[in-house]
């Protein structure tokens, strides 16, 4: 049979040139909707079982982080739920993936996806349990649901923000958001029993359901990069952070957690604010013992490698976890973790993926909830 590319589901992204020949398969990586950029690729190949392919992305090059593809290894599935790992070159100009299926139908992608039909299941799970509710925020500019989890007594004395997913092709985001609330719903865990003490939790899963559906990388459906829109949100062009915005303004926030995905990073780290004006002692004191819990609770976080405190000088108030540090003062950071692998433990078939993002978000309990029993 001759072989077929297609991308029409949820999240699929790419553009074929040429698939007449499974040794020579020639793709480009399609732009995000409305926005002049372009990294995420998912896509399913078929027919090509048994078979040699080279899939060759030309436009690799002009990609949003091209640096992202140095050391860089695609992700393969046959069944959409356990993804691998599988040979990858960069040569500076094409990205090329070499794999010989085993199956007539195989799925590739940047980075393991977390699809709408799972987002939705968790929201059943948090509205179905002893201590979650769901809430509705508003509507995306596509017009989907924008769901808020709360965990807890809305009552208690902190409050504790977390979103994921402002940058939608930043899957690893939302997986981390399923592990954290895994956990923090589970009767038998003694440190989120202990946190519900303290702690209510406000935790937005995916804060850009449109990109996510699309298959975008990095903006919304009117080609905003949300995470560049907090000081002056629109309804227009940005109402999935309006709305959060407003809502976190109603509630308070003691602690805010802002999760990513760093192309380029081979580890996990964090951002913090400390270059914000007016940052006190107090602050800087509080994100240090934060941060210092966290590398105690997950060996897989690190504190060597990361972003230096320049890096966002111009458009610093735009970004969500500095707009929320400097406006309430609280331990408020953005939490990065790789496209690739953990350098410092390197896992060679699976590389990072959903698993160890979902561990990660579990970890993140403890040092949340040394930060609420100090405070």
């Amino acid at each position: 049979m001759p072989i077929k590319i297609s991308d029409q589901f949820d999240a699929g992204a790419i553009e074929v040139v040429r698939a007449d020949n499974p040794e020579s398969i020639e793709l480009n990586l399609r732009k995000d909707s409305h926005a002049d950029v372009l990294q995420w690729f998912y896509f399913r190949l078929q027919g090509a079982r048994g078979t040699p392919c080279i899939l060759r992305l030309l436009n690799a090059a002009h990609a949003a982080f091209p640096h992202g593809w140095e050391n860089y290894r695609a992700v393969a599935s046959y069944d959409r739920k356990t993804w691998f790992r599988v040979p990858t070159a960069y040569d500076g100009q094409v990205l090329t993936v070499s794999h010989t299926p085993e199956h007539d139908s195989v799925y590739y992608a940047y980075f393991e996806p977390y699809s709408w039909e799972r987002h939705l299941e968790l929201l059943g799970k948090v509205e179905s349990s002893h201590v979650g509710h769901v809430q509705d925020l508003g509507r995306t500019v596509d017009g989907r649901d924008l769901n808020l989890a709360m965990i807890g007594d809305p009552t208690a004395t902190k409050k504790v923000w977390v979103i994921a997913r402002q940058h939608p092709g930043e899957t690893m985001a939302e997986w981390f958001v399923d592990g954290m609330l895994d956990a923090l719903l589970d009767r038998a865990n003694p440190i989120a029993r202990r946190l519900l003490q303290y702690a209510v939790f406000y935790v937005v899963p995916n804060m850009n359901p449109d990109g996510s559906v699309r298959g975008n990388l990095r903006t919304n459906a009117a080609g905003a990069n949300l995470n560049r829109e907090w000081m002056a949100p629109s309804a227009e062009r940005s109402p999935e952070v309006l709305a959060v915005r407003n809502k976190i303004h109603e509630t308070g926030c003691d602690l805010f957690l802002d999760i990513h995905g760093d192309e380029s990073l081979p580890y996990v780290f964090v951002a913090g604010c400390e270059m914000l004006e007016g940052f006190s002692r107090q602050q800087q004191d509080e994100q240090q013992a934060f941060i210092d819990s966290f590398r105690q609770a997950s060996a897989d976080f690190q504190t060597r490698h990361g972003y230096a405190a320049s890096k966002y000088k111009e458009d610093m108030l735009q970004l969500a976890s500095k707009y929320i540090g400097h406006t309430f003062k609280c331990v408020s950071l953005t939490l990065e973790m790789p496209f690739k692998d953990n350098a410092d433990l390197p896992d060679e078939k699976y590389g990072w993926d959903g698993a160890r993002s979902a561990r990660l978000g579990e970890a993140i309990l403890q040092p949340i909830l040394q930060a609420v029993q100090k405070g």
